[in-house]
Formats: C-alpha cells, sequence, structure tokens
C-alpha cells in the first residue's frame, strides 16, 4: 500500500516538475552581450492601457539577491541606473554592459487595480568578454563568458570560421568551461586583420553563438558600444525561443 502510494506521490511529482519547465519555457529568453553592449531586453505580452509603462516592473537577480531594476516604469536608485532607460513598448535597454550584468531579468505586469496581469517574461543574460594582450610580438585573445550560477558552457577559437589545427605550430590554444584563449606571433598574420581571422564560438545545448573581433575603427551599427578595455566593437547576440516558445537552452541551463 505505501509503494502503490509513492508511485502516485511520484508520477504527481513528474507532472508537475513537466508543467513548470514549460511554464517557464514559454516565456523565457537567453540573450548574450559582449562587454561594452547596448542590449534591450523585450518584455512581450505587455499590457495595453498603460501611462509610460507604469504598470511595468523589471526585477534582476543573481547569486541568490534579487534588485528591482523599475517599478512602475520608473528607474530605481542602484548601482545600474544610470545605463538603464525604458522604452516606449516597455523594454529594458542596458547600456555599456557590463559581466555585473550577467543573471536573470524579469519583466511583471499589473494592471490599473495593481494585480499581476499574465505570467512573469524570464530572460537570461550571459555576458561574453573578448580581450587582447600583446607582449613583445606575442599577443594573446581570450573569450570568456559570465553567467549566473556554475558555467558550463563551451568556449573555443575559431580561426576564418574553422577549428584551429592542433598541429599549428603558430598557434596555441588553451580552453575550458566558459573559457579560451588563442596565442600567436603577429608576423605570421602581419597582412591580414585579426578581426578577420579569428572569432569566438559559445557552445551549450547544441546552440552555437559566435562573435566575431571587430576593430574599434571600423563601422559599426548604431546600436553598438565600444568595448574600451579590449579595443574591439561589439554587438549583441540572442537565442530565441523555438516554435513551441520553449527555449532548450534557457532550461537546459537553468539548474545548473
Amino acid at each position: 500500500m505505501d509503494e502503490f502510494k509513492w508511485i502516485k506521490m511520484s508520477s504527481l511529482l513528474i507532472l508537475l516538475l513537466q508543467f513548470t519547465g514549460a511554464a517557464i519555457g514559454q516565456r523565457s529568453l537567453v540573450i548574450f552581450a559582449r562587454v561594452g553592449d547596448e542590449v534591450t531586453l523585450p518584455c512581450n505580452y505587455v499590457i495595453q492601457d498603460q501611462d509610460e509603462c507604469d504598470g511595468t516592473n523589471w526585477i534582476f537577480s543573481n547569486s541568490g539577491s534579487a534588485v528591482m531594476l523599475v517599478k512602475g516604469g520608473q528607474i530605481g536608485n542602484h548601482a545600474k541606473s544610470d545605463r538603464l532607460r525604458v522604452t516606449e513598448n516597455c523594454s529594458l535597454v542596458i547600456k555599456k554592459v557590463t559581466e555585473e550584468d550577467a543573471g536573470y531579468y524579469t519583466c511583471r505586469q499589473y494592471n490599473k487595480a495593481n494585480q499581476q496581469q499574465g505570467s512573469d517574461r524570464h530572460l537570461y543574460q550571459s555576458v561574453v568578454t573578448m580581450t587582447e594582450h600583446q607582449v613583445n610580438d606575442e599577443v594573446t585573445l581570450r573569450c570568456s563568458v559570465t553567467r549566473s550560477g556554475r558555467c558550463r558552457l563551451t568556449v573555443k577559437w575559431l580561426l576564418q570560421g574553422q577549428d584551429v589545427d592542433k598541429d599549428h605550430r603558430d598557434i596555441k590554444t588553451s580552453a575550458s568551461y566558459c573559457f579560451a584563449s588563442v596565442t600567436f606571433l603577429t608576423s605570421h598574420f602581419s597582412n591580414t586583420s585579426r578581426s578577420e581571422l579569428f572569432s569566438c564560438e559559445v557552445t551549450a545545448d547544441g546552440k552555437v553563438q559566435t562573435f566575431s573581433l571587430q576593430s574599434s575603427g571600423e563601422d559599426t551599427t548604431a546600436t553598438t558600444e565600444s568595448d574600451t578595455r579590449s579595443g574591439f566593437t561589439t554587438t549583441a547576440s540572442a537565442i530565441t525561443e523555438d516554435a513551441t516558445g520553449y527555449s532548450l537552452f534557457f532550461y537546459g541551463n537553468l539548474f545548473n
């Protein structure tokens, strides 16, 4: 009898977890932004009849702590205040992204009676940092990913879009979870821009994002910002939901 009750309870728990996972996935989005980016976090399912997003709250959480970034459409007084902006459609704009911006963002809607309207919109932002260090004729490029919680993403450098040949004596590579570096002599690539040669590839759960180097002197779109530490100009990147509205990339790493 006790065994039968345990089976019923286990089945109920499995169904509950499946339902919860689906509910999370329906309104979740993974966003990658490099240090220095200007990135826009969309708040979908925005309720109508708002006065300057007065029914919209934005909450940021990382490592167990939560901060109310925006309440009733107004930006609060906190460390990120001077880099935030709320758009007409209640999206949240973060200027000059830093590694500290990695984490979970929640958009929550309230009606005129101050009752929550609809489900939360969850976004998970990871931040990619790309730096260059040169000592004499030796250059080292580093690519790392900062995210909330344990990071288990695969990071590697590509040479002209292809894996770097391990037998290539002119290039040394090193990689671990969420980090990769490549070292070479400038004399070997003196005739080609590094931004045309090297790119950083980030992979998790079969989802792949590639970040190309772009020198600060090159033309960029209006939404990009310059990373003063690395001298590269950066652009934001996102992995969108699939046809069911479920982001496997997000959910597969949510509880790591």
